[in-house]
């Protein structure tokens, strides 16, 4: 079905849903065609994600000396170093490591991810020369917007889950007859995954996308974009381990802090989208 055949009484919010998939299938064919886009979004989690915990994992399992690992609990925080130091000596190590100092790792995902296809939104369309026919399709400007911001949404997330699930696997395969019980997952965790982290790839697709959308080709997106995108990564990282020191209350309202910014980004970046705009930097 084109766009051109797709039905109009299915209009949710004032927005017309049929259109929408129709352009956010017909970006992620360009995407899947894309080994620049595609290679970077799917090696970077797996390397970050898989074979990192796995090398660390095997590091922590045959080096797990209670002397060096009680050496090192105190040199951390009383609040990271109290749940640890409660556990058997053999846990202690990999429990520290595949529990909460690789944490971080979760929400560089979903920026990363989300950072490349933003990025790719509209400046991609004017590398490929389709920019014209994008402006042409039958489709209102908003309805454009939220297309475009699916596109990157959508791929952001199921990496994002779909490597944490494999990141839990390699966790407590690696830690397995050593650890009683799973490291991972928890409450904590669970809430860090499945509302931080969308709240957290929202918010880099309510910056990339209007970055995209006033640059001229990905490479100039990326670097206009990474001013902002990568001190989001450096604060990710800070605060993700801090995240699973807390109880779910403090987590969930951390999380809803980060929806409502990213929320407000991307309802400014849709008011103040126009086909105008977009042709003017084309």
């Amino acid at each position: 079905m084109t766009l051109a055949q797709t039905p109009r009484n299915h209009q949710v919010f004032g927005i017309d849903w049929p259109v929408v998939r129709a352009v956010v299938a017909r970006d992620l064919r360009a995407i899947r065609r894309s080994k620049a886009v595609i290679i970077p979004m799917l090696l970077v989690p797996f390397l970050l994600l898989v074979v990192l915990p796995l090398l660390v994992g095997i590091a922590a399992r045959r080096a797990s000396s209670p002397t060096s690992t009680i050496s090192f609990l105190d040199s951390l925080p009383a609040a990271l170093a109290g749940p640890i130091a409660s556990l058997p000596p053999d846990e202690q190590l990999l429990t520290l490591v595949l529990g909460y100092l690789l944490a971080p790792l979760f929400l560089i995902v979903p920026l990363m991810v989300s950072a490349v296809l933003a990025a790719d939104a509209f400046a991609g369309e004017k590398e490929r020369h389709t920019m014209e026919t994008l402006l042409h399709l039958p489709i209102a400007d908003r309805d454009l917007f939220i297309a475009k911001f699916l596109t990157g949404f959508l791929p952001a997330v199921a990496i994002s889950w779909i490597g944490f699930t494999a990141f839990a696997v390699v966790a407590n395969a690696v830690s397995w007859g050593i650890v009683d019980g799973l490291i991972v997952p928890n409450g904590l965790w669970l809430v860090v995954i499945f509302w931080v982290a969308p709240a957290v790839a929202t918010l880099g697709l309510g910056i990339m996308v209007r970055v995209s959308a006033r640059s001229r080709t990905t490479q100039e997106a990326n670097q206009l974009g990474g001013a902002v995108i990568l001190p989001l990564i450096f604060l990710a990282v800070g605060q993700a381990t801090g995240l699973l020191l807390v109880d779910l209350a403090v987590a969930f309202a951390a999380g809803a802090a980060v929806w409502m910014v990213a929320l407000f980004l991307v309802w400014r970046g849709a008011s103040k989208f126009t086909r105008d705009r977009i042709a003017g930097n084309a």
